[in-house]
């Protein structure tokens, strides 16, 4: 039987009540031991979020863009680049296929831990408590169940952009050799980033839903990740609006979050930056921002009946494992 939605949903209201979820879980009243101990479980989270970007130059790929004419210097760069990688490739695959295999490693244990994380963060967040053994052996299925999702997308991901990057680099590859390196060349590269972008931050969407909202459905009902999706699409067919809304309203939050950031590290002569850079302390630091977030993604989802709220509903940790939680 297809459940009732409650239309009168809000992006709004939920701020008054995230606000005050976190002040009564950090602050009512402070305690520098449960902050410490909600904070591990806000950094593993965060693990799977880890990444860098980075600034680019001209480099020797100076001079300006001439769309009439090819690019001389551009070009005997590109042609060089090629030559050294297939006059190299003895040593250049062995090394790669390390470093690949590697950056996978790494990214698989940072990703598990993350999925784990994810539900003793919120088990936190819901229970106002400071626990890790509780939610880091109570929900282990589910968070596995995550894990193997994540991977399975971020797999599919990386082959979708790869197989677009390589294309792409192709297509550019051929204009140099045809001595076209100007604005043909310009048009294709710009439609590249450009779908790169789509592709990007579709996917950055999915990843958005999945942790704001199919996560807590998960908590709830003690399912699979799938379980999960196949229930949160039930509001989200039901109401694609208000979730566009609700992206939307984040990129506005994460906007005002950059701004007292950037005021805070400027306020204190980049101190304020370089203690957040710190691994783990800066996440402590950061704590009343990473609660209110997730405070306010489940105060959002509650909206959609009592089903759906983590604070009612907060799940009891099984008998055996009672007893063994970190106050």
């Amino acid at each position: 039987m297809k459940r009732e939605i409650n239309w009168k949903i809000s992006v709004i209201e939920p701020l008054g009540e995230a606000f005050d979820r976190t002040a009564e879980i950090l602050f009512r009243p402070f305690r520098l031991e449960k902050w410490l101990i909600i904070g591990f479980c806000a950094w593993l989270a965060l693990l799977g979020n880890m990444g860098g970007g980075g600034g680019g130059g001209r480099g020797r790929f100076g001079g300006g863009f001439n769309p009439g004419a090819p690019d001389e210097p551009v070009r005997d760069e590109l042609k060089y680049a090629v030559n050294y990688v297939v006059g190299n490739l003895a040593w250049i695959i062995p090394v790669a296929c390390v470093a690949i295999v590697a950056v996978l490693l790494i990214w698989l244990v940072l990703t598990w831990l993350s999925s784990r994380g994810h539900f003793m963060f919120l088990h936190c967040v819901a229970g106002n408590k400071a626990e890790v053994k509780v939610p880091w052996r109570e929900f282990r299925s589910e968070g596995n169940s995550l894990f193997v999702f994540r991977v399975v997308l971020g797999l599919i991901a990386g082959a979708i952009i790869a197989v677009y990057i390589v294309a792409a680099g192709l297509c550019v590859a051929a204009l140099v050799e045809a001595d076209v390196f100007g604005l043909a060349a310009a048009v294709v590269t710009a439609a590249g980033v450009f779908g790169l972008i789509l592709l990007v931050a579709a996917l950055a969407v999915i990843k958005k839903l999945t942790l704001d909202f199919v996560v807590p459905v998960m908590f709830l009902r003690r399912a699979r990740c799938m379980a999960g999706w196949r229930e949160f699409m039930e509001m989200l067919s039901a109401r694609k609006g208000v979730f566009c809304l609700y992206i939307l309203f984040q990129i506005v939050i994460a906007i005002a979050v950059g701004a007292i950031v950037l005021t805070a590290g400027l306020v204190t002569c980049c101190c304020a930056w370089c203690l957040l850079a710190i691994p783990y302390i800066g996440t402590v630091v950061f704590l009343p921002v990473l609660v209110f977030k997730r405070a306010y993604s489940v105060c959002f989802l509650r909206q959609f009946g009592p089903e759906f709220d983590v604070f009612a509903v907060t799940p009891e940790p099984s008998p055996e494992i009672a007893g063994e939680s970190v106050q």
